[in-house]
């Protein structure tokens, strides 16, 4: 199916209105002037923000939402995210009444046109990458539009506060999270694609590892004459795919420390929550440019050189691009802080993948300086975690103390057979001679996890599911042990001796 012009959408319903990707292209689509209106299965956050900005929302699935009693269509288009059965009384409505049922990766796609397109993809560093892209675009006075998969944190004053992760500007330019999980990416046609890495995963999905990056390869492809393909170096996979895609006779700019790669990162250090790195060649020139992030890890000097290269490769000065590479401060949920109690600090961080956790918490231990990293983990679908079991326990032995809480089931089937124990089953020591313990109860694992924890540790909550939801209770419970007030006000329950 072709894609339409957003202007013959009509009036629009989104299933699944309150989630990342969904919210956001809502709120695109209403700034387009179109007749927006959703629902979700709970409230939410994200529901309430689309209320204030004037769409329409239900709390409940409904098939009168799209659907009259006589049978009569309400609506002339119905967005749905991979997360959506067919069993949805609301699109099973659709689908009988005729209505036209758009994923939600052709809905953005629709957007995209007439727009220079920038699409970030890979299996780790798509939102990073893309909040960064969208970052230095802005600073350098570009008003880009962008649609990302999490919310983009700015300075206020002596803190900083939360933007929507959809932003409509007033610039051709739009800055897109490319979603590789269900091969949704492959509806797009970009300007410039990044690639941050193509490392396997989702193989729910695709099978095999070989499907897997020829879809990277067919994303690539999708890239248009006068496109460019911008991969990472460092990563084997994003190098083969960049080597495949020049041979093809495809634009391309890699970068990485490799020497071999065309913008090369080099003199990186690592500091307490910060990264420098000088970077040159390419699109940026012979001269060497200092780029330094208010963000801890290596991996995130990577990612803003990738966001560089793609705000010039769009015409904005290299000087200005690296500048405002600089005033990045983060998104939500990554190595994102949740509060203090009894000097232990409390983090959280959307991290789901084994590559992406050992990053995390190579990132993290810099900021925990002579502290230790105690960890709660919550694995993310049953098929990744029986995966990535090993692999799962060598990155979480990176901490000094590990509890590793049930299986969030997103989209999959309950899998009895694949627990929190089928991961530290397999985990020897932790990096101090700790433990990676299974509590399979996510409050129980909270409540376990505070208990570990002492005055100059670092506490994170990692995975994609509602472990982010847990901060808080470790924090009350970290109140209550050091007998100190509750960080929302409340007394303490208890107090030490």
């Amino acid at each position: 199916m072709s894609v339409p012009e957003p202007a013959d959408l009509g009036r629009v319903h989104l299933i699944g209105v309150g989630g990342a990707g969904v919210s956001v292209v809502a709120r695109l689509l209403a700034a387009r002037g179109l007749d927006v209106q959703g629902s979700d299965a709970v409230g939410s956050p994200a529901l309430t923000a689309l209320r204030a900005d004037g769409i329409r929302v239900w709390v409940g699935h409904d098939a009168g939402h799209v659907v009259a009693p006589d049978g009569v269509a309400l609506v002339d288009t119905v967005v749905v995210s991979s997360a959506v059965r067919d069993s949805n009384p609301e699109l099973a409505a659709a689908r009988e009444a005729g209505v036209r049922v758009l994923h939600r990766s052709e809905a953005l796609a629709a957007l995209m046109h007439g727009r220079r397109t920038v699409a970030v993809a890979g299996a780790h560093g798509k939102t990073t990458t893309s909040a960064m892209v969208a970052t230095v675009l802005t600073a350098a006075g570009t008003d880009a539009s962008y649609a990302i998969g999490g919310t983009v944190r700015v300075r206020d004053g002596a803190g900083e506060r939360h933007l929507p992760g959809g932003h409509a500007g007033s610039s051709d330019v739009l800055v897109a999270e490319a979603d590789e999980s269900d091969g949704s990416f492959l509806n797009y046609t970009p300007t410039v694609a990044v690639v941050t890495n193509v490392e396997a995963d989702h193989l729910d999905h695709y099978g095999s590892v070989e499907a897997f990056e020829q879809a990277f390869v067919d994303f690539a492809g999708r890239l248009g004459a006068d496109g460019w393909l911008v991969a990472c170096a460092d990563d084997d996979g994003s190098a083969r795919l960049a080597a495949r895609h020049r041979a093809d006779g495809g634009r391309v700019v890699t970068y990485g420390t490799s020497p071999d790669a065309d913008v090369v990162v080099g003199d990186v250090v690592v500091g307490a929550g910060t990264v420098r790195a000088v970077v040159a060649g390419g699109p940026l020139g012979a001269a060497g440019r200092a780029i330094e992030l208010d963000v801890p890890g290596a991996h995130n000097v990577l990612n803003a050189t990738a966001a560089v290269v793609a705000a010039v490769l769009l015409d904005v000065p290299a000087d200005l691009a690296v500048a405002g590479a600089g005033t990045f401060v983060g998104t939500g949920r990554r190595f994102e802080p949740r509060g203090e109690v009894g000097g232990v600090r409390v983090f959280d961080s959307y991290d789901h993948h084994p590559t992406e956790v050992e990053a995390l918490l190579r990132a993290a231990r810099p900021v925990a300086g002579d502290g230790r990293l105690v960890v709660l983990f919550q694995p993310h679908l049953y098929s990744r975690t029986r995966a990535f079991a090993d692999r799962f326990a060598a990155a979480l032995a990176l901490a000094d103390e590990a509890v590793v809480t049930g299986v969030y089931r997103a989209r999959e089937d309950v899998d009895p057979r694949v627990t929190a124990r089928t991961i530290t089953d397999l985990a020897g020591p932790t990096v101090s001679g700790g433990r990676v313990r299974a509590v399979e109860d996510r409050l129980e694992a909270a409540r376990a996890t505070a208990e570990l924890a002492l005055a100059g540790d670092v506490v994170i909550t990692v995975g994609a599911g509602d472990v982010t939801e847990l901060g808080p209770v470790i924090l009350a419970a970290l109140a209550d042990r050091f007998g100190v007030a509750r960080p929302d006000g409340g007394p303490a329950a208890t107090t030490m001796g």
